[in-house]
């Protein structure tokens, strides 16, 4: 028969391994916790964007319905002219995107629907140059609600330069 005192005596030496054994079983499944990162290394490459094949010279001439003005405050690192009245011709977004000559940043306008989800981009643009429409991606209704997101990028390194998100809303126009 066992008495009390050799109960707590085996108790004490059952303690420290099993301490140790789980402590090892800890830090084993941490290591492989950090080390497996659920692919989401591969999520994480950044690929630089293409300039805009579309990109044209110049500072385009644009019919004032469309309420093309410029966006620029004090302090930012870029100044761009988009239209305010983004009408819809068929898969096509006229947003007149303009970057301003005299910043030396790269821009590129992202279309995103109220919930954030990507409906067009542009290329990038340099200094000087803009587009006239971006092609869209996704179907759009007339009054939709829309995000217009300029993106700026300095050259060569494409840190970020700042941006800007504009609210406004789809007209759809004729098929042309």
């Amino acid at each position: 028969m066992i008495n009390h005192n050799s109960k707590k005596v085996m108790m004490r030496k059952a303690i420290l391994p099993t301490a140790v054994i789980l402590s090892v079983c800890s830090i084993v499944l941490m290591a492989v916790a950090l080390t497996s990162g659920n692919g989401k290394k591969k999520d994480a490459i950044f690929t630089p964007p293409p300039f805009d094949a579309a990109a044209q010279s110049g500072v385009p001439e644009v019919d004032a319905s469309l309420g093309w003005s410029e966006v620029y405050q004090d302090g930012m690192s870029f100044r761009a002219y988009v239209c305010g009245n983004v009408l819809v011709h068929g898969d096509r977004a006229d947003v007149w995107f303009t970057n301003c000559e005299g910043f030396p940043v790269w821009l590129k306008l992202r279309i995103l629907d109220s919930d954030g989800n990507l409906l067009g981009e542009t290329g990038l643009l340099k200094p000087g140059e803009y587009v006239q429409s971006v092609i869209l991606t996704s179907d759009v209704t007339d009054g939709q609600s829309i995000k217009l997101k300029i993106m700026a990028y300095e050259p060569d390194t494409y840190y970020s330069a700042g941006t800007a998100t504009l609210n406004t809303v789809i007209t759809k126009g004729d098929a042309g």
